[in-house]
C-alpha cells in the first residue's frame, strides 16, 4: 500500500524527481547480521558484557560510536576505539552477511532507464559502504556513494548535501529514502523531500514516518516508482 501524505514545503505533487538518495542499511540492503555480529565481537574485545538482542538491533543505523556511547557509557576515546574494531572486523568479515531486500535491483535498473540519477548516503564508514554495494553488484546503478568518515564529524545531512552537490541536480527534484529518523532529519535539514519505508530497519509502522516531513510512505520498495 501507498501512502502520499500532503507536504506542499517541498514539492507540491512529491513527483518528477531526477534524483534519488538511498540510504544503505534498513533500506538498500538488510545488513542486521553482519552488523550485530561485529557489535557482539567489539563488546568483548572491550570488556562488555552482550546486550539483549532488541537492544543491539538498534546499533543498526547511527554511527558506531554514539551506541557505544549510550548503551555502555563509553567516553570519547573508548567510543572512537569501538569504532575502529568494529569497522575493521565488519570490511574484513561481515560485510557479505547481507541481504539486498526484494525488488532493489529491479527498481535501480528502472531508474536507470528513465534517467534518473541515483545516489546512495550512508552512516557507513565510505569504504564499507563501496565494498557492499559492489559485492552486492549495487554499485554499477549509482551516480555517487558517499559515507561516514572514521572519526564520525560528517553528519547526515552532511553527506547528504555532498551526495547532492556532485550530482548537481535542483534540492526541488531530489528525495532521499530512508528507513530511520536519521534520514528523515537528514533530508529536512538538507531542504530535499524525503520518502519513508517500512520494510526496513527502523522504521515499524506509518505512523513512526507521518512524525516527520514527507512525500510518501512505502512498505515495498518498488512502490517508490508511483511517487516519484
Amino acid at each position: 500500500m501507498i501512502y502520499i501524505t500532503e507536504n506542499k514545503k517541498f514539492n507540491e505533487s512529491g513527483r518528477d524527481m531526477k534524483a534519488i538518495l538511498f540510504d544503505l542499511d534498513g533500506t538498500l540492503l538488510d545488513t542486521s547480521k553482519g552488523v550485530i555480529e561485529s557489535a557482539v565481537l567489539t563488546a568483548k574485545k572491550l570488556g562488555y558484557e552482550e546486550l539483549p538482542y532488541s537492544t543491539m538491533m538498534t546499533f543498526i543505523g547511527p554511527p558506531i560510536q554514539d551506541s557505544f556511547k549510550k548503551h555502555y557509557h563509553s567516553n570519547d576515546e573508548t567510543a572512537q576505539k569501538a569504532a575502529n574494531i568494529f569497522r575493521n572486523y565488519y570490511l574484513e568479515y561481515a560485510t557479505t552477511n547481507a541481504n539486498v531486500y526484494p525488488g532493489v535491483h529491479e527498481l535501480m535498473k528502472e531508474l536507470n532507464r528513465r534517467k534518473v540519477k541515483i545516489a546512495v548516503a550512508t552512516y557507513k564508514r565510505e569504504d564499507i559502504a563501496l565494498k557492499i554495494l559492489k559485492n552486492f553488484k549495487l554499485d554499477v546503478y549509482c551516480d555517487v556513494i558517499h559515507g561516514a568518515d572514521n572519526f564520525n564529524k560528517l553528519t547526515k545531512t552532511d553527506i547528504i548535501n555532498i551526495c547532492i552537490n556532485e550530482i548537481d541536480i535542483d534540492r526541488k527534484e531530489v528525495a532521499l529514502v530512508g528507513d530511520t529518523e536519521h534520514d528523515a532529519v537528514g533530508a529536512l535539514k538538507a531542504g530535499i523531500s524525503f520518502i519513508g519505508v517500512t520494510y526496513g530497519l527502523g522504521f515499524k509502522s506509518d505512523n513512526d514516518i507521518l512524525n516527520f516531513p514527507n512525500i510518501g510512505i512505502v512498505n515495498n520498495i518498488k512502490d517508490i516508482l508511483n511517487i516519484i
